[in-house]
């Protein structure tokens, strides 16, 4: 299994905030307080992982509902690991990553995302991304 980063623990917390607003501006929904059971001492304690093993059910029921509202797969359909490319031109994922995508855990797959976002070197995040925004090729 692997750690659940600092960033996508505080990422659900926001985006629980947003789906379920607090009625009156202090009480936090039960997915708020679930995930900042878990949050709260990774800051306290200057850690900025956590193992998903050891989350308790309803942070990790909150956790995967995020999770289950962000982008699975950061291929964009120009896969240079079928040439032999030790590491994908277009998504960043090296070919293992490519080829056990489906079998990785959720926190697995974070783990991918945000090595390759804070990279940033794929064609998803420089040339491709910009060609595909103006809507030209």
């Amino acid at each position: 299994m692997a750690d659940l980063h600092l960033d996508d623990l505080e990422a659900a917390i926001n985006w629980w905030r947003e789906r379920s607003p607090s009625p009156d501006g202090v009480t936090a929904c039960a997915e708020v307080r679930a995930l900042a059971e878990v949050y709260a001492p990774l800051v306290r304690e200057r850690r900025s992982t956590v193992d998903e093993d050891a989350l308790p059910l309803a942070a990790r029921a909150a956790w995967l509902a995020w999770y289950a509202s962000t982008p699975d797969a950061p291929c964009i359909a120009i896969c240079s690991t079928t040439q032999g490319d030790a590491v994908c031109k277009g998504c960043g994922r090296t070919f293992d990553e490519v080829q056990h995508w489906t079998v990785m855990t959720p926190a697995e797959k974070r783990a991918v995302w945000r090595r390759i976002t804070a990279d940033g070197t794929a064609w998803r995040f420089n040339r491709y991304a910009e060609r595909a925004a103006r809507g030209t090729t």
